[in-house]
């Protein structure tokens, strides 16, 4: 590798955890205007989605400028190409969190609802993964890309735990169904969020190992 692709390819790296960090904390954000009803907080999600857009345009462009100038092979050339994609897996995660944001402008307007869901877990999670699957991409660290691949059961265990309470309060209390519904999409976007970590971690292990590992989930287990 020349010095000058080293230089593009470090900042690539920059540039896709910068994304990360903006994704990482519009996703805070969505959730948190759930948890208290602001609507003005969902609003600011929503609006910050043309930023995302635009690092997302950047991320491409410092990808295919490499690709032009310096012709990488071999590792170099897979991580231009596993950029590309977990750049896109990145502003996906971008619009769930505006979906997320777009429920609880929702729910601002409605009564609150007497029901305990673990948001703040699902939440934490699917931030961590998103967070350690760009370590592993980083840091050429497949292990920890195969723990992040692991870590997407439990998240699936949350959400199905939350259809379930969802499940049994719209037949105790069908008058707060269209905001249980809500909920329960909610939930579902974050479920989505840790399946998009799941592909970023899955392209780091090609990556680094030449292999694809996607639709192997024995592969995962710990």
């Amino acid at each position: 590798m020349t010095v000058h692709m080293k230089r593009e390819i470090d900042r690539l790296k920059q540039m896709l955890m910068s994304l990360c960090e903006v994704v990482e904390e519009s996703l805070r954000q969505a959730v948190e205007a759930i948890k208290t009803r602001d609507e003005a907080l969902a609003k600011t999600v929503i609006a910050g989605d043309i930023e995302i857009d635009q690092m997302e345009v950047d991320v491409e462009e410092e990808c295919l400028k490499i690709l032009a100038l310096y012709q990488p092979v071999a590792i170099d050339l897979r991580f231009i190409i596993t950029a590309l994609k977990i750049n896109n897996d990145l502003e996906r995660i971008g619009d769930l969190a505006v979906n997320l944001a777009e429920r609880g402008t929702f729910l601002a307007g409605q009564q609150r609802e007497d029901v305990t869901l673990d948001f703040d877990a699902m939440t934490e999670k699917t931030k961590s993964m998103v967070h350690r699957s760009l370590e592993a991409l980083v840091n050429m660290d497949s292990k920890l890309a195969y723990e992040v691949c692991a870590a997407d059961d439990e998240v699936d265990q949350i959400n199905h735990q939350m259809f379930l309470i969802v499940q049994d309060e719209i037949r105790a209390h069908p008058e707060q169904s269209e905001s249980l519904i809500h909920l329960l999409s909610a939930s579902r976007h974050l479920e989505r969020v840790a399946d998009h970590a799941t592909n970023i971690a899955e392209d780091v292990i090609y990556m680094i190992e030449g292999h694809i590992v996607r639709h192997k989930a024995e592969n995962f287990k710990t």
